[in-house]
């Protein structure tokens, strides 16, 4: 699980908490945040607390991904199915990713794995890992 910044189960994050933590990596969360809502919508957005604090993207009943804060970056994770998988096997995605993904546990309801952003460029392959997710069940 990554290292969220926000770990007092007391505490929501506000979006000010959110700027302060993500520093200049909050243009990348805002634009990939934006991305999904424009892409996917109707969008709900909600924080959730388990072990920490992250913020759940939902398209009505489906979970797109979880976006986790943390100091100077964010990590996204999603849960992908097998079909999901054979997905990503076929793209252009980096080693780095498909090898979180190939050795990511299996579970009944996917293969769950993390993504780090830490500059513009990381986006891109955020946005294949969603259209993937969500072309998918």
């Amino acid at each position: 699980m990554p290292g969220s910044i926000f770990t007092d189960k007391a505490k929501k994050p506000t979006a000010r908490d959110v700027v302060a933590v993500l520093g200049d990596s909050v243009a990348q969360w805002d634009a990939f945040a934006q991305h999904i809502r424009e892409a996917y919508a109707p969008l709900s957005e909600e924080w959730k607390f388990y072990k920490c604090w992250h913020l759940r993207l939902k398209r009505k009943a489906r979970t797109v991904c979880y976006l986790f804060a943390e100091k100077d970056q964010f990590t996204v994770a999603f849960v992908f199915g097998e079909k999901a998988v054979a997905a990503a096997r076929e793209s252009k995605l980096p080693k780095r990713i498909m090898d979180s993904i190939e050795q990511a546990r299996r579970y009944a309801e996917g293969r769950g794995f993390y993504v780090e952003c830490r500059k513009a460029s990381d986006l891109k392959h955020l946005h294949t890992l969603t259209a993937i997710k969500m072309k998918t069940r």
